[in-house]
């Protein structure tokens, strides 16, 4: 929920807002990513997604953060590919 996240994002990064999204690596192989679904059904229209699919497209961004992939173009690049591999709508 937005409480839990928001209470994350201030304890591990020092933001105040609630995010849609974030992901912490546990090691090299594994990590945990939360959404707020909330925010992210506020969002959806934002990226011409329904909220579904932008909860699919949250976890791609989680996912290529764990991988190392800081925002930037290339991360976008990757995430246009899987949104299209997956068909996220």
């Amino acid at each position: 929920g937005e409480k839990r996240a928001r209470d994350l994002n201030k304890a591990h990064r020092g933001k105040t807002y609630v995010p849609n999204v974030l992901s912490f690596p546990l090691d090299t192989k594994t990590g945990e990513i939360f959404i707020t679904p909330k925010v992210a059904a506020r969002e959806a229209h934002k990226f011409s997604l329904t909220p579904r699919g932008y909860v699919g497209y949250l976890f791609i961004h989680g996912l290529l953060h764990l991988k190392g992939y800081p925002h930037g173009a290339t991360m976008d690049t990757a995430e246009r590919k899987y949104v299209a591999r997956f068909g996220l709508r």
